[in-house]
């Protein structure tokens, strides 16, 4: 779905707000860092971080207008523990270091449902590659999607890359959800993958 146009959505207001244009390294200092790829308008991240100000929390989404409505939240909540990204996924590298991250969401990716490109899929193995490296060990990946074809295939590209420890394909509503995913479930269900890294078993094969 086309975004509007924000008027105040600039790359000049973002950063000058403290969003990260740039691709640059991000110092972390806080003993536990979650991340959520393709925030949208931000109200699943801006909560949990919100509850959990001991915690940082990353927002990276792509698109300039939505990513103006995360700033909006973060202002509007002092939520000095969220940190924006204005980038790109394939980026993720240069502004994380591995085995940095704690947690990383998937919410409502867009599906990309013609089969030419499914490997610009968030869940894509070369996607999965740089989630790996950048995620602790034991760290976790929760995937969110109405999308059953997007999430039937997701199942078979990830499960190589982490062990599954859950499959929901009837997810019931929670504290936590997006605009969009308060918006569909009236529509149909929603299903969730969760699973987590295991770096230990790789170094001991």
């Amino acid at each position: 779905m086309r975004q509007k146009k924000v008027k105040y959505a600039t790359h000049e207001v973002l950063a000058s707000q403290g969003v990260l244009i740039d691709i640059k390294k991000i110092n972390l200092t806080q003993p536990k860092t979650f991340l959520e790829i393709g925030s949208g308008k931000g109200h699943f991240i801006t909560s949990l971080a919100k509850d959990h100000p001991k915690n940082t929390y990353i927002a990276m989404e792509i698109n300039i207008n939505v990513c103006y409505r995360i700033l909006e939240k973060k202002l509007a909540l002092n939520l000095d523990n969220l940190i924006i990204i204005l980038g790109d996924a394939e980026n993720l590298l240069s502004y994380l270091d591995h085995r940095s991250i704690d947690g990383l969401y998937l919410n409502f990716s867009d599906p990309w449902p013609k089969k030419k490109h499914h490997k610009r899929r968030l869940t894509a193995p070369s996607f999965m590659e740089r989630y790996v490296k950048v995620l602790k060990d034991q760290a976790f990946i929760q995937f969110r999607t109405d999308q059953i074809d997007l999430f039937d295939s997701s199942i078979e590209y990830m499960h190589q890359y982490i062990k599954i420890e859950d499959i929901n394909y009837q997810l019931e509503p929670s504290n936590y959800m997006t605009e969009y995913e308060i918006k569909k479930r009236e529509l149909g269900p929603i299903y969730q993958l969760v699973g987590k890294v295991e770096h230990h078993v790789k170094e001991n094969i």
